[in-house]
């Protein structure tokens, strides 16, 4: 299908490929680096607004963690608590002339004590923005109180405040707890809002209610810090408290419900803290977008927020200068493959013209070497190649006309070199028969031996052969070598089963070994040998074997002349026409070991000046049964 698309010539298919590798770079660029840059600008815009969210979250929890300070010292200031206890009874404060108990310089000390408290903290960090404390008997008759001095005051001030709609809850709560903003409980001329604080104080000595702390914080706690918060137009940003949300748009800030629904966590957004949460949002006009949540980390205050919706406005001119920027490189990237493809064209068709002259030319018969061709690069050396081969050839019709010659010669050596077998096997006939005529059944015995012998050695080359015909082989060989040591040797077969006279072995596996035996076995010993060859079937991790063991009772062998018989390589100084000792012990072993595996080969154990046993050990093959096998196939 691709091939149908590129031109014919080369010089097209290098431009054709060329241009189509320079327009996929700058595609994959682009998508690359489009995507890099649109992760790194949410990646930044996100953790920008982390920040931010950070700073002001940070100053509002130190400053409400000084305000719980305070609101934990007024209920455990011994001072406090001691004035709480002697009036939680009293209605209200007796006068100075009915002051018997001396309870009014007792309260006199404990109102000094907690304005000195409240003057102090009021001067530093977040302890400015409450802007009103009572402590008072559960009663309210008699009660505690220090303000700024632009707040309303009188004595319903503590009744006021046990009778608003959050008192009781805040009361009653087993520890700090956070309604939101409220209206000031006091007075509203100014219509500012607060946050209340209401927490119980307990008897010193036992946990009895003795009275209650109120204090009022200013909602400028946030208000002061968001005011100048770096927004954009089209951003919103949230302050969650408790089960309230209110909203600041434009320096603005209400009370509305959350308009934005479907939260869904946004999943491996790199964050500068574990803290921040990322949340993936639908607008009221369902356009998403994305949130950053912060929390404000307040005792008791789990339900602090501070969340900011991302500015698409922002996001979007930012991305546009980054497409710009990329619209750049990629047309760079364009350009630079234009002008490699001028390059190509100028490097490689003006050689490739010259090389195909140059051919034309031997075509035509012109053989000469043009050195113009030779470049100093990879084409120069096809140039090297074509002027080396138009000589080659000039070469090559010459050697062709004097082989042509030399032809009929080497064809009458040829025919005068080859020797009949049959003419062999004929001569040593005749000399089996003249020898039996004369009476000589000795020399017709060994020639009869000697003629199989060489007739197996000269038929086929098969490398596999059944064990009856490799024992045929070794019984001649084995016939010869006993006129030759005058019937003093005698050799045994024992075979476990008929079977196995079909099974296969590699031709001239048993001969080597009874040439051993005879030679380095029962000749050095000077007496009368034996050597028996026995062969049966038997298993070898799982597998079916066939094993042949060839002993005999010569001088044996040490350690060391087994391993040297089972790893000697070729002697250089052997005969090597003598084709049986040229094929030696390792060389059957290297054999079997090499067509089937490490597990095979020869083994040998031997005891010196008793026995010496040779073991073959291969795979069990029978030939007639696979025979069947196959014609079944």
């Amino acid at each position: 299908m691709i091939k149908k698309f590129l031109p014919s010539s080369i010089r097209g298919k290098i431009m054709a490929v060329t241009a189509a590798i320079t327009v996929l770079i700058a595609v994959i660029t682009m998508a690359v680096c489009y995507s890099v840059f649109q992760s790194f600008l949410m990646k930044n815009q996100i953790q920008s607004t982390e920040f931010n969210l950070s700073v002001v979250s940070s100053n509002m929890a130190e400053d409400m963690k000084e305000i719980v300070t305070f609101t934990k010292w007024c209920c455990s200031n011994s001072e406090v608590g001691h004035y709480l206890e002697r009036l939680k009874d009293q209605p209200k404060l007796p006068t100075a002339s009915k002051d018997t108990e001396g309870l009014r310089p007792l309260a006199l000390t404990a109102y000094k004590r907690l304005n000195e408290e409240y003057i102090t903290s009021g001067s530093a960090g977040g302890k400015k923005y409450m802007a009103r404390v009572i402590i008072s008997t559960p009663n309210t008759g008699n009660f505690l109180q220090s303000m700024t001095s632009a707040n309303y005051s009188s004595s319903f001030d503590a009744a006021r405040v046990s009778k608003s709609s959050f008192f009781a809850p805040l009361f009653e709560s087993h520890d700090f707890r956070w309604i939101g903003v409220v209206d000031d409980p006091i007075s509203n001329a100014n219509h500012e809002k607060i946050i209340p604080i209401v927490r119980p104080v307990y008897d010193e000595y036992s946990l009895e209610i003795i009275g209650w702390t109120y204090v009022e914080v200013s909602s400028r706690l946030f208000t002061d810090y968001l005011a100048s918060y770096p927004q954009a137009s089209d951003s919103q940003l949230f302050l969650t408290i408790g089960n309230k949300t209110y909203g600041s748009s434009s320096s603005t800030w209400s009370d509305p419900a959350m308009p934005y629904t479907d939260f869904k966590p946004v999943t491996g957004t790199a964050t500068l803290d574990s803290g921040t949460q990322v949340f993936s949002v639908v607008s009221p006009n369902g356009e998403k977008r994305m949130l950053v949540r912060r929390p404000v980390e307040v005792e008791g205050a789990d339900g602090w927020y501070l969340s900011q919706v991302l500015s698409r406005q922002q996001f979007n001119q930012q991305r546009v200068v980054y497409l710009l920027l990329i619209v750049g490189i990629s047309a760079a990237i364009i350009s630079l493959g234009c002008l490699l493809t001028v390059l190509l064209n100028k490097i490689i068709s003006q050689p490739i013209r010259r090389l195909s002259l140059k051919i034309d030319a031997i075509a035509d018969g012109d053989f000469s070497r043009d050195s113009e061709i030779e470049w100093n690069h990879e084409l120069g050396s096809i140039g090297r190649g074509i002027n080396n081969m138009s000589e080659n050839i000039v070469t090559l019709m010459d050697k062709r006309v004097a082989d042509e010659k030399q032809k009929k010669d080497l064809e009458y050596q040829i025919l005068q070199s080859q020797i009949n077998p049959h003419f062999l096997y004929n001569t040593l006939n005749s000399i089996k028969w003249m020898a039996t005529i004369q009476n000589a059944t000795g020399i017709a015995d060994m020639t009869t031996a000697l003629a199989r012998l060489l007739k197996s050695v000269s038929k086929g080359t098969s490398s596999m052969v059944t064990l009856r015909e490799e024992l045929d082989l070794v019984k001649d060989y084995f016939l010869i070598q006993q006129y030759r040591y005058g019937g003093s040797i005698t050799m045994d077969y024992h075979i476990e089963s008929e079977e196995l006279y079909g099974c296969e072995i590699h031709r001239f596996t048993l001969q080597p070994i009874i040439e051993n035996a005879l030679f380095h076995g029962i000749e050095p010993k000077g007496t009368a040998g034996a050597i028996t060859v026995s062969a049966e079937s038997g298993a070898v991790n799982g597998k079916k074997v066939l094993k042949i063991s060839v002993t005999d009772n010569g001088i044996g062998m040490t350690r060391e002349t087994i391993d040297s018989v089972l790893h000697e390589e070729d002697n250089p100084g052997k005969n090597k026409t003598d084709f049986f000792r040229h094929v030696g012990i390792s060389n059957v072993n290297r054999r079997i070991q090499y067509d089937f595996g490490p597990e095979y080969g020869i083994t040998i154990v031997s005891e010196p000046g008793v026995y010496t046993t040779m073991t073959i050990v291969r795979p069990y093959i029978n030939q007639s049964e696979r025979k069947k096998d196959e014609d079944l196939l």
